[in-house]
């Protein structure tokens, strides 16, 4: 019928595009049943830790009667308000949260974009040059990150996989997937795992779950900032509070490079190539001619099934009958390489 015809006509011009709305769709989905779960595992601990709080608050008032509940409320704000500038006096008054170490980790979590949250300027000025400096530091952060990621991704992804796939002749499809699963297992271990284990036993107030949570929370860049290490300042614990802290500064710059190679990795696989294709209709001749070329490179590299060859050319039958008049059988010509043309 004309109009199923149409459809299938217009499903077939257009399929990129609805495949790209289909995707839309299915993110703005992903996003309302996120907060649906999220509302229905947080929302009840949220209620039941009001309800102990305005417990607590009626104990006190009840246990302490000469104390204005007005002005308690008061030092409650401010202590609350201070708090969310990172600043406490529980614990010991002499840590503070801007010396040279502690402001050094706090330029990391502002050019990474982590931002934890849990230290913040105090000042106008320090708000302004945050502005200033992130708003240089954070394109240069990204220059230095895609640097050094291009230049790891030639020793650890392009060059290995080039050489197995010359060794093994395997497709690149299958070697891209073993490489990439195999260094997401190893990258696991050891930015993941491992260092999840350490700040079990250096946080004394954390166990796996939350260790694990922080160096996730971390690497991803979302930094959340309901965990932070060092939080505690506990001397005993750690006698050199600055060393601990400047050695989780490397380790986040560290793990951040190790998982955008991650990524880059996995951005490479020909799975993911042909997975983008199907959201966006891409043309190779509006393409810069130095992506043009690596995709005709790489057309080229795929291996054929059959290698075509030029097929004979058949005479004419004038030709033919030429040379049956002179008795002489008809050989048809070749070329240089004497092959048949």
């Amino acid at each position: 019928m004309p109009c199923n015809e149409w459809c299938a006509g217009f499903v077939e011009r257009n399929r990129a595009g609805l495949n790209f709305l289909l995707l839309v769709l299915g993110y703005v989905l992903y996003l309302i049943a996120g907060a649906g779960v999220f509302s229905a595992i947080e929302l009840p601990y949220e209620r039941a830790l009001k309800q102990e709080l305005r417990l607590a608050h009626q104990d006190f008032l009840k246990d302490s009667p000469c104390v204005d509940e007005a002005r308690l409320e008061k030092l409650l704000v401010r202590v609350l308000k201070a708090s969310n500038y990172g600043v406490t006096v529980h614990g010991n008054d002499s840590d503070q949260n801007w010396d040279f170490v502690s402001s050094l980790f706090f330029t990391s979590t502002v050019l990474t974009t982590t931002g934890y949250g849990h230290t913040v300027p105090l000042s106008d000025e320090g708000k302004a040059f945050c502005i200033i400096y992130a708003l240089l530091g954070i394109p240069a952060t990204l220059l230095f990150l895609s640097a050094v990621v291009q230049r790891i991704m030639v020793l650890v992804t392009r060059r290995p996989l080039a050489y197995l796939h010359r060794r093994w002749a395997m497709t690149k499809s299958l070697l891209g997937f073993i490489h990439a699963s195999s260094l997401g297992i190893v990258l696991t271990l050891l930015l993941l795992i491992v260092p999840s284990w350490i700040l079990v036993t250096t946080e004394k107030d954390w166990n796996f779950l939350e260790a694990f949570y922080f160096c996730f929370i971390s690497l991803t860049t979302i930094g959340l900032g309901d965990y932070v290490p060092g939080s505690t300042h506990n001397k005993e614990d750690r006698p050199h509070p600055h060393l601990y802290r400047l050695s989780i500064t490397v380790y986040l710059l560290l793990g951040l490079i190790c998982v955008l190679v991650m990524l880059e990795t996995c951005c490479e696989l020909p799975q993911m190539t042909r997975l983008r294709q199907r959201f966006f209709n891409e043309n190779i001749h509006e393409l810069d001619p130095e992506t043009a070329t690596i995709i005709d490179r790489e057309q080229l590299s795929e291996p054929t099934l059959y290698t075509a060859e030029p097929l004979p050319r058949i005479p004419s039958v004038s030709e033919q009958a030429a040379s049956m008049k002179n008795g002489v059988a008809y050989v048809p010509a070749s070329n240089a390489n004497g092959k048949l043309r």
